[in-house]
C-alpha cells in the first residue's frame, strides 16, 4: 500500500528553524516527483516547494524563497524539508505529495491536483 507520512512539525518561535520529513513507503521516490504544500485555516491550499524524481528541479513561491529548502535521500525513501528564518505567516498544516513522473524525470508540479498521494499532514505554528 502507497503511504506518505510527514513528521517534524511542531511550535517554533519566530525566526527559529524546523525541518519536516515525509518518508514513502510502498513506492519508490525515484519514480515520482515531490511537493510539499501548507494550508492556513480558513485558505487555500498552497504549493510550497516540489522535487523532481532526479532531485535536479526545485521550485519556490517568493513568499518562501531563500527560506525552504527541499532535498530528497532516496536510499531512505525520503524527502525533506528545511524551514529557516520562520514567520508567523508560515503557520498552517505541511503536506507532501507524490506524482508518478517516471525515473530521472525532470517535471516538477506545484498544483495540488497534479499529485496522486497525499500524507496527512504535520502543524507547524510560529509564535511567540
Amino acid at each position: 500500500q502507497l503511504q506518505l507520512v510527514e513528521s517534524g512539525g511542531g511550535l517554533v518561535q519566530p525566526g527559529g528553524s524546523l525541518r519536516l520529513s515525509c518518508a514513502a513507503s510502498g513506492f519508490t521516490l525515484d519514480y515520482y516527483a515531490i511537493g510539499w504544500f501548507r494550508q492556513a485555516p480558513g485558505k487555500e491550499r498552497e504549493g510550497v516547494s516540489c522535487i523532481t524524481s532526479s532531485g535536479g528541479s526545485t521550485t519556490y513561491p517568493d513568499s518562501v524563497r531563500g527560506r525552504f529548502t527541499i532535498s530528497r535521500d532516496n536510499a531512505k525513501n525520503t524527502v525533506y524539508l528545511q524551514m529557516n528564518s520562520l514567520k508567523p505567516e508560515d503557520t498552517a498544516v505541511y503536506y507532501c505529495a507524490a506524482r508518478r513522473t517516471g525515473y530521472s524525470s525532470s517535471y516538477c508540479y506545484r498544483k495540488p491536483n497534479d499529485y496522486s498521494y497525499w500524507g496527512q499532514g504535520t502543524q507547524v505554528t510560529v509564535s511567540s
